[in-house]
Order: C-alpha cells, then sequence, then structure tokens
C-alpha cells in the first residue's frame, strides 16, 4: 500500500492510498526519495475541471525490486525518472537515469525542468556567441538562461519581479532587466532567439519586436490564461514584418530515445536521433552535478503528508524559491 498525492476537486489536496502492481520484467521499483513540484502547470490543473488529477512528473527513488530483463541497475542505486507525487514509483528500465556518484536528489530531480528549455536548444538556429533572452525566470526560465549560459550564448533575462531578478543576478546571469528592451539599439534587430517561458502574451509580442530577421521566439511557457487585451493581429502583424520565426516550444519534439537503423528490426521503425529527451536530461543531471547551475538555496524542500499545506503556500505566493521539492523519505 502506497500514498500518493490526488488533486480530488477544484483546489482540493489530498493524500490518497493506492495498491501497486507488481514489477514486470523490464521495470524497477522502489521508494521514493524526493519528487518535484512544476508549479505554474500544478496550480493549472488544479484550478481544472478533469478530476482526479494525480499531479508530478520527476521524481528520484531507490531501486529495491528489479526486473528479471533489467540489466545496469542494482538495489540501492538512485535514479531519476519522470515521476508522479506518490511514495514509491515503478518504471520501465529503459526511462530512468543513475544519479552521478555523491549527487543529493534534491539537486538531481531539478533536472527534468531543464529538460523542458533542453529541447530549445536541440533544435535553434542560434549559435554560440547569439545573443538570447529569457522570459520569465520562475523554475524553468532560470534554468534555461543557465543552460544558454552553458552553451556559450550572450544571456539576458527578462523577468518583472525583483526577487528573481536577484535571484538570477547573484546565480551568475549578469544582464537582467523588468522589461523587454523594445526600442534599445543594443537589442533590436540583433537578438536570435527569445526563449518565453511566462506565457505572457505581452512578453511574445515584444520578442517579435527585438529579434533579428528570421530570429525565433519560442513559447515555451504555457498561456494558461489571457493577460492582456492584446490582438493577435499585433502579434501577426510584428511576425509578418520582422521576418519572426515564432514557434512552440514543444519538449516532446524530439524523440524520448534514440533508436539507430537496424535491419532486423526496421518495421519497428527508427530516428537515429543525434539528440533526445534522455540524452538532455543526463546533460542536466551532468551540470547540476558539476556545479555549473547554482541551485543551493533555492531549493525547499516540504512535506509530502500535508499536501494542502504545500499548494496552499505555493497558491498563496509564501516560498521565495523557484524549486519545490517533496521529501518522501520524511514522511514515511
Amino acid at each position: 500500500m502506497g500514498r500518493e498525492i490526488v488533486f480530488t476537486g477544484k483546489r482540493k489536496f489530498e493524500l490518497a492510498d493506492y495498491d501497486d502492481t507488481p514489477t514486470a520484467p523490464n521495470e524497477v521499483r522502489g521508494p521514493t526519495l524526493v519528487t518535484l513540484v512544476s508549479p505554474g502547470t500544478e496550480l493549472a490543473w488544479a484550478d481544472g475541471g478533469d478530476f482526479p488529477v494525480r499531479p508530478g512528473y520527476a521524481a528520484v527513488f531507490e531501486a529495491e525490486e528489479i526486473g528479471s530483463a533489467v540489466s545496469g541497475i542494482k538495489p540501492g542505486d538512485r535514479l531519476l525518472c519522470m515521476g508522479a507525487h506518490r511514495s514509491t514509483q515503478r518504471c520501465d528500465a529503459r526511462y530512468v537515469l543513475k544519479l552521478p556518484d555523491g549527487m543529493t536528489p534534491e539537486k538531481a530531480v531539478v533536472a527534468r525542468l531543464m529538460g523542458v528549455a533542453m529541447t530549445t536548444l536541440m533544435t535553434t538556429t542560434a549559435r554560440p556567441g547569439d545573443k538570447v533572452i529569457v522570459c520569465g525566470a520562475g523554475p524553468i526560465g532560470y534554468l534555461a538562461a543557465h543552460q544558454c549560459r552553458i552553451a556559450g550564448y550572450e544571456v539576458t533575462v527578462v523577468e518583472p519581479d525583483e526577487k528573481r531578478r536577484a535571484q538570477a543576478l547573484r546565480s551568475g546571469i549578469l544582464n537582467t532587466l523588468p522589461t523587454m528592451p523594445v526600442g534599445d539599439p543594443a537589442y533590436v534587430g540583433s537578438v536570435a532567439l527569445v526563449i518565453d517561458c511566462s506565457g505572457h502574451e505581452r512578453a511574445v509580442l515584444d520578442g517579435c519586436k527585438v529579434v533579428r530577421k528570421r530570429g525565433e521566439v519560442v513559447l515555451v511557457g504555457v498561456p494558461w490564461k489571457a493577460n492582456t487585451a492584446i490582438l493577435a493581429q499585433e502579434i501577426l502583424h510584428a511576425v509578418f514584418f520582422n521576418f519572426v520565426v515564432l514557434r512552440s516550444g514543444w519538449e516532446w519534439e524530439v524523440p524520448i530515445l534514440a533508436r539507430s537503423f537496424v535491419w532486423e528490426e526496421l518495421y519497428e521503425g527508427y530516428n537515429n536521433a543525434s539528440h533526445s529527451t534522455f540524452t538532455g536530461l543526463a546533460k542536466a543531471l551532468k551540470w547540476l552535478s558539476e556545479g555549473r547551475i547554482p541551485v543551493d538555496g533555492l531549493v525547499r524542500g516540504l512535506d509530502p503528508s500535508d499536501p494542502s499545506a504545500v499548494y496552499g503556500a505555493l497558491l498563496n505566493r509564501e516560498i521565495d524559491e523557484p524549486f519545490v521539492v517533496l521529501d518522501w523519505a520524511v514522511s514515511r
């Protein structure tokens, strides 16, 4: 018998029992150490209308039961997976990654959010040295800015919230602005890529006004609601006359796993992809383990045994840290 967080109705957060099924030959199972909350997505789910919802998509767990067809994983290994907020995880072994030696679960689980913007870096036409603007310094935007910095871009973060700008500045992102630099000759016409992590239509419109010809504005943040009375025509006008490439930041644009060409398995398909979701997550774990993305002091650990307190604090904006991690070891 396990315990999991369930949204049973609008803004109703409960901890419920569940029965787990036996481990299949290709699976690995074990107790959850931590899970990561994605505040924007999960709070939007909490206001949705399709209940019940079992939220969460990032977990670190300890391998305990290992299927007979699984190799390379032993009991006690700590694994990253795309798991929900529950006390145990059971995953196909293809979709887990071992944590680097000495890496804490609280830091490792952040890698999952890095995967969201990693797809943009895999698919963009912008090249190292180009100017990049990241709109929004929430969890995904903060990470995206550092990912772009590691990749060699000239990064500017645009964030109206003073606390989030200060967090970005202290972490080494030296160029931070409260608003998009529309009309600033240092930016207009020379920005190769705008990664919008805010989901705000004003940020998208302004991004279309500052990128260079054939520059990209990538929609990573979810536009959960209308924030302004901006007409679609205004964005269309900016796209048309500035020759903008406006596109989705869909993280699943790349394959989850790469699959090479094998004659004997031709009809099962292949993609020969150089990049995939899991190569991106592996990079994310490596960069975090090397300390290349500062997260110390930016992680708030909470007890999942009282989901109403966790999500209530998020709804009331009582948590300043961008990363909220649920500690399932404490609740056992």
